[in-house]
C-alpha cells in the first residue's frame, strides 16, 4: 500500500493517464464495526473489552449488535437472545437508544456526502461510495478511505472499516475480511487473483444449503466456481447459477446508486406473551408512535400516511393505512391516527402476537408544512415532544416518557424492525 497523504496541498495531483488507473479502483464499502455498541461504548468507556450485546433481555428479544468479545464465543446478530445468553452468559446487556443511532448514522452519512455525492446507503451504518471525482481533490482513494476513518474516529468516537475495489461486491468482501477497524484495497489488476484464493461461501447468494450442494460436487473455493463449466452450475443452482458465476470472475456491473430518502420509518414488538389485553395494545401503540416520531424528526422527515401491523398469535398477518391530510412527524398524532385503525379492525379473532407502526410516504420537513396545520395543538405536540428528543439525546430514552407509559406492565421485549 502507498502511504497516505494528507488532504490538502495536493498541488498539480495526478495527471489523465494516473487518473484513469486510480479511478479503475475507486468503489469503496464504508461498515461500521459493532455500531450499536461502538456509539454506547462512547459513553461506557469502562465496558471497553468486555462482552456487550445491545438488544431487549428478554426470551423473545433478538441480538441487535454484539461487541468483537461476544462474538467470540458465538453470539450474532439477529440471534435469539436465548441463545445468545446461553452462549456468553457474562456478556453485558444494554437496552438500544433507536434515537441516538439515527443520529450518528446522520452525522455518518454526512461526512461521506462531504467527500462524494455518489453515496449509496445500506443500512444505518454502512455505505457504497464512489469516489472516482474525488481524487483531483482528496487524492487516491486508499487515502480517501484513511481520511474518512480517521474523520469517523475523530468526529463520531467510533471505528470504521474500509474495502476499496473496482466494483461494489469486490469492494464488500475487502471490508469484511479487514474487520475489525481496518482497510484493505483490492488493486483491479489483482482481483481475480485474491477472489480466488477466498472460500466460496464468499460469493454473494451463496448460503450454507448452496454451499454444501457445492461441496459435494468438489466445489470449495472460488477458483473451483470459476472453473466450473456455466452449464453444469446452471444444472445444480438453476438460475442463480450464471449469477454465481460472473461473481467468481469478479463481474460486478453495479454503479453506486445515490439514496438519500429512506422509504419508510417504523417501529415493531413483539410481545413476551400474546395478549387480548385492549389496554396493552393501546399502550404499546403510544410507545411505538414515539419511537416512530423521534427517528421521523431524526431523519427530518414528515409522513403523509401511517400504517397499522398486527400479527396473531396464529402467525397470520394483517395491516391498515390512512394517508393524513398534513404531514405529520408527531407522536400524539401518529397514535391518534394508528389508534383509528386499530378501531376499524373491529372485534379481534384472537389474541395478538406483534403490533407495529410505521411512517410511509416521506417528505424533508420545512416549515412552511407544518404551518399548514389549523389546530394550534399538533404545535404544542411536535415543541413538546422535540424537547424530549434533547432530553433523551444527552440523558436516554427512558429518563422522561409520557405518564402512561411509566406504569408497570407486562411489556414487549422484542426491538425494533426497521
Amino acid at each position: 500500500m502507498r502511504p497516505h497523504a494528507e488532504d490538502s496541498g495536493r498541488g498539480a495531483g495526478p495527471g489523465p493517464a494516473a487518473l484513469r488507473e486510480l479511478r479503475r479502483t475507486s468503489i469503496l464499502h464504508v461498515d461500521m464495526d459493532a455500531f450499536f455498541v461502538s456509539v454506547e461504548l462512547r459513553t461506557r468507556p469502562e465496558l471497553r473489552g468486555k462482552p456487550v450485546i445491545v438488544g431487549f433481555p428478554g426470551a423473545r428479544s433478538v441480538v441487535l449488535s454484539a461487541s468483537y468479545e461476544a462474538r467470540s464465543t458465538g453470539v450474532r446478530s439477529a440471534m435469539p437472545m436465548a441463545n445468545a445468553m446461553r452462549l456468553c452468559p457474562a456478556a453485558i446487556i444494554i437496552e438500544p437508544r433507536h434515537s441516538v443511532y439515527y443520529e450518528v448514522s446522520r452525522q455518518l452519512m454526512a461526512i461521506f456526502e462531504s467527500m462524494t455525492d455518489l453515496v449509496e446507503p445500506l443500512s444505518v451504518d454502512e455505505a457504497f461510495l464512489d469516489v472516482g471525482g474525488a481524487i483531483r481533490r482528496l487524492g487516491p482513494p486508499l487515502e480517501i478511505g484513511h481520511l474518512i476513518r480517521r474523520r469517523v474516529a475523530s468526529e463520531l468516537g467510533i471505528t470504521a472499516s474500509v474495502g476499496i475495489a473496482a466494483n461494489k461486491f469486490v469492494a464488500k468482501i475487502a471490508s469484511t475480511y479487514c474487520k475489525p477497524d481496518g482497510i484493505l484495497l483490492i488493486e483491479a489488476g489483482q482481483t481475480v487473483a485474491y477472489l480466488h484464493s477466498l472460500p466460496v461461501s464468499a460469493l454473494w447468494g451463496v448460503g450454507a444449503k448452496t454451499a454444501d450442494v457445492l461441496a459435494r460436487l468438489g466445489i470449495r473455493t472460488v477458483a473451483d466456481v470459476a472453473a466450473t463449466p456455466l452449464a453444469s452450475l446452471k444444472k445444480v443452482l438453476g438460475a442463480s447459477g450464471e449469477h454465481v458465476h460472473r461473481l467468481s470472475m469478479g463481474v460486478d456491473p453495479r454503479s453506486v446508486t445515490p439514496v438519500r430518502l429512506e422509504k419508510s420509518i417504523g417501529s415493531e414488538e413483539t410481545f413476551s406473551v400474546d395478549t387480548w389485553d385492549d389496554e396493552l395494545l393501546h399502550r404499546e401503540l403510544l410507545r411505538l408512535s414515539h419511537r416512530t416520531a423521534s427517528r421521523l424528526r431524526s431523519a427530518g422527515m414528515l409522513a403523509r400516511t401511517i400504517a397499522l401491523k398486527l400479527r396473531y398469535a396464529d402467525f397470520s398477518t394483517i395491516s391498515r393505512s390512512k394517508t393524513v391530510q398534513t404531514p405529520v412527524d408527531s407522536a400524539q398524532l401518529i397514535y391518534q391516527v394508528a389508534s383509528q385503525l386499530l378501531a376499524s379492525l373491529g372485534q379481534r379473532p384472537m389474541s395478538v402476537r406483534l403490533v407495529g407502526v410505521r411512517a410511509e410516504q416521506l417528505e424533508p420537513a420545512r416549515q412552511t408544512s407544518l404551518q399548514l396545520s389549523l389546530d394550534r395543538r399538533d404545535d404544542n405536540w411536535r415543541s413538546a415532544e422535540q424537547a424530549l428528543d434533547k432530553v433523551a439525546e444527552r440523558f436516554g430514552s427512558k429518563t422522561v416518557l409520557p405518564a402512561r407509559l411509566l406504569e408497570p406492565q407486562p411489556g414487549p421485549d422484542r426491538p425494533d424492525v426497521p
